[in-house]
């Protein structure tokens, strides 16, 4: 290292950034970056954001930077002409995990259509509005589980952050996860109880199942 001050571990043949690759690895790691957890990330990927995209497009992972949004995630390319090996995996949200998504999407659209800047919702009325989903004639202790469990995953991949106890505000993930056209789908799916959830976590791995992450929190994992 000495004979190349650029090197950042010995061998080093990387051409990028420490920042730079830091953003990288947490494109790979993580689903998503956001400008609004994660702002000294998000001005790097800004700044770097043609070579990052080279390095992903190598993988044959795409990168799509929502600007309105704040918002940079990944996406496996697919292609029937050309045989492309698969990074990221595709994982369907449970059948609870969907029930409250909808919730969550129904509710955020709902406040941004009557103007509100931000959306809200209380674990009560989540958790009982859900509920009535559920077949509770044996007892609801099993599903109140399975709702619970279902809200700590999507409060831990950043779609709703707890600002008070039993209190959570809604982010604009839930509208990159769940399109205006899924929901209309899944809401007609409702209709069947027995149905499987069918919605993918876009650009998920199988190594880390956690959410994003901070700024600070990334510090954190490098230390």
């Amino acid at each position: 290292m000495e004979d190349d001050p650029t090197e950042l571990f010995v061998g080093d043949r990387g051409v990028l950034d420490a920042d730079v690759r830091r953003v990288l690895v947490q494109l790979l790691r993580r689903r998503f970056i956001t400008a609004e957890r994660s702002p000294r990330q998000w001005r790097t990927l800004l700044d770097h954001q043609a070579v990052i995209e080279s390095r992903l497009h190598d993988l044959f992972v795409r990168l799509v930077v929502d600007h309105d949004r704040g918002i940079a995630y990944k996406r496996q390319v697919r292609s029937e002409e050309l045989d492309v090996p698969v990074l990221l995996k595709d994982d369907a949200y449970s059948r609870a995990e969907t029930l409250v998504l909808v919730h969550l999407r129904t509710v955020f659209q709902r406040e941004r259509g009557a103007g509100e800047s931000s959306a809200r919702v209380d674990a009560d009325e989540l958790e009982q509005t859900v509920l009535t989903y559920f077949d509770v004639a044996s007892g609801d202790a099993a599903p109140r589980r399975e709702i619970r469990r279902a809200v700590e995953r999507l409060a831990r991949e950043g779609l709703i952050e707890e600002e008070s106890e039993d209190r959570y505000r809604i982010t604009p993930l839930v509208e990159i996860v769940l399109s205006v056209e899924k929901l209309t789908e899944l809401k007609a799916w409702l209709k069947d109880p027995t149905g499987t959830s069918g919605v993918e976590v876009i650009g998920d791995d199988a190594d880390d199942p956690d959410g994003p992450e901070s700024d600070d929190e990334a510090e954190e994992t490098e230390r």
